[in-house]
């Protein structure tokens, strides 16, 4: 469910998108937004960093695309919001707090050093698809950006998750029970 939840405003920017223009699928995505954090607050009761992080950057960048009438500012939403994903990762390890160990280190329980190759792995992705974003995004399209945001952007992501668990879990120690 809350997966779900997680990907309803980017579903429903893509279909505003297709069946109006970017301006209403920009203003659909601020509101899908705002009710995604209030139907996680009263479900889950608690908000995540980056919901209200990516709800702060939807609304001023999508604010200034509708008050413009520029969808350069949408576009790189995006590409802001990865580097600040890199930048929270990156500082966040210089700290001594690797943010993806303090996540996942209850459940996933792995070398330091493991902790560190992931954390710089996922740190490299998020700079490499804020590139990418920007690359598409001037080089391309409308159409292609948007298919690209929603689809590629999802997909990528999803893979590399499940690449990542597969990387720990290969790292993970092996238990010895009952030989």
């Amino acid at each position: 469910m809350k997966q779900l939840l997680d990907f309803l405003p980017l579903l429903i920017f893509f279909f505003i998108y297709k069946n109006y223009d970017v301006y209403m699928a920009t203003g659909a995505l601020i509101a899908a937004t705002a009710i995604q954090i209030g139907l996680s607050y009263l479900l889950y009761k608690t908000i995540e960093k980056m919901h209200l992080i990516s709800f702060a950057l939807i609304v001023i960048f999508g604010g200034l695309t509708m008050a413009l009438q520029d969808d350069n500012f949408i576009k790189w939403k995006v590409t802001i919001v990865y580097l600040i994903f890199a930048a929270g990762l990156f500082i966040a390890d210089r700290m001594g707090k690797p943010a993806l160990k303090a996540m996942l280190g209850k459940e996933i329980q792995v070398d330091d050093q493991i902790w560190a190759k992931v954390n710089h792995a996922w740190v490299a992705y998020f700079v490499v698809l804020a590139g990418l974003n920007i690359y598409i995004a001037y080089n391309f399209s409308m159409d292609a950006w948007v298919n690209f945001k929603v689809f590629w952007l999802t997909g990528l992501t999803f893979a590399y998750t499940i690449a990542t668990v597969v990387y720990l879990f290969k790292h993970m120690p092996k238990n010895k029970e009952n030989n």
